[in-house]
């Protein structure tokens, strides 16, 4: 069994309250019992168990959020796990705040972190782009002992305590595996509709899908990315232009956001040879592309789990424990319309 306070006081001849007063750094211990109480600990092995320290005192966690403000349904998804996690605030020990910052602007995310940083929150977890700025930003949050999460879109290289998200290289890999099947072994184009690519999620998966369409399948050809900014009405003219252009285009990625211009564009070209689609997000206009047929997979990343993950990951640096790794790790999750959650 794990040695508690009552072990060391017993071992050091003290009262319970002095034990506490050494563990919390209070005066009033004289130096010789001090140095029995911390005998005690070090020949007992006690390991402090901050977490339950803070609950018995009812310590709360201010966390802060900064979220891209778009029209993009995940992010909408996203917002909404945050605000749910916000509602169970009193039962988790936790004051969520949200920030709301125009989607892949540098200098406005910049701004958001600066302002956080001089409100001390406990933590703060954030969508980045990754430009050298936010670099500088999360360092100087992390030199003023606040601990950084990244949600869904790494800052590798910073000074981040955790990312929150799936791994994208394999996400990007696994759709040009699925296309790469669904096209078939004729010469062919795709095309890959991307957000941007300031943001190292995007870069990610388009890095990884490259990699396995060159090796695997070396007959089928990428065209240059076309960069809808997660934005519907951009999406769709980029989508029906590049169709307009390309006609033989046998497989498109979506790797971004900005589905729905992409289904209106691929619904406005009425006939012809299908075009396969794999996209990313179950959103319910990406899961009815997916039941009528228009898309044929799509992956997925648990929003919900993201943002839970990162308030336990947030909780535990400010407790200087160490999270669970096991736990806070995002699965990608793959669909056909043959085995969508009810």
């Amino acid at each position: 069994m794990r040695p508690t306070v009552h072990d060391i006081a017993a071992s050091a001849g003290v009262s319970l309250a002095t034990v506490d007063r050494v563990l919390n750094g209070r005066p009033g211990v004289r130096a010789a019992t001090r140095a029995r109480v911390d005998a005690a600990i070090a020949t007992l092995g006690y390991v402090r168990d901050v977490a339950a320290a803070n609950l018995a005192k009812g310590r709360l966690y201010p966390l802060t959020f900064i979220l891209p403000d778009n029209d993009n349904s995940f992010m909408r998804g996203l917002a909404a796990e945050v605000e749910d996690a916000a509602r169970r605030s009193p039962a988790e020990r936790t004051v969520i705040r949200i920030e709301r910052v125009p989607a892949f602007d540098v200098q406005a995310l910049v701004s958001a972190l600066d302002r956080v940083r001089e409100q001390k929150p406990a933590g703060v977890a954030f969508v980045a782009v990754e430009a050298p700025e936010i670099v500088a930003a999360v360092r100087r949050l992390a030199g003023a002992g606040i601990p950084v999460v990244t949600l869904v879109s790494d800052l590798p290289g910073s000074d981040r305590a955790h990312y929150a998200g799936v791994d994208n290289i394999a996400a990007g890999r696994t759709a040009a595996g699925l296309l790469g099947r669904f096209v078939g072994p004729a010469p062919a184009s795709l095309a890959v509709l991307a957000g941007s690519m300031l943001v190292r999620d995007h870069r990610e998966r388009l890095d990884g899908f490259s990699g396995v369409i060159g090796a695997e399948f070396p007959w089928l050809t990428i065209l240059p990315v076309m960069e809808g900014q997660d934005n519907s009405a951009r999406s769709e003219a980029l989508v029906a232009d590049m169709l307009a252009r390309h006609p033989g285009i046998a497989g498109l990625y979506s790797l971004g956001a900005g589905n729905r211009g992409l289904i209106a564009a691929l619904t406005a070209r009425g006939g012809g040879a299908p075009i396969r689609v794999v996209a990313h997000e179950l959103t319910p206009h990406v899961r009815a592309a997916l039941v009528s047929g228009l898309f044929d997979a799509v992956l997925n990343q648990d929003a919900g789990h993201e943002v839970r993950s990162a308030i336990r990951v947030l909780k535990a640096k400010a407790d200087g424990v160490a999270p669970i790794e096991a736990q806070e790790r995002i699965r990608i999750d793959i669909f056909l319309k043959d085995n969508l959650p009810a």
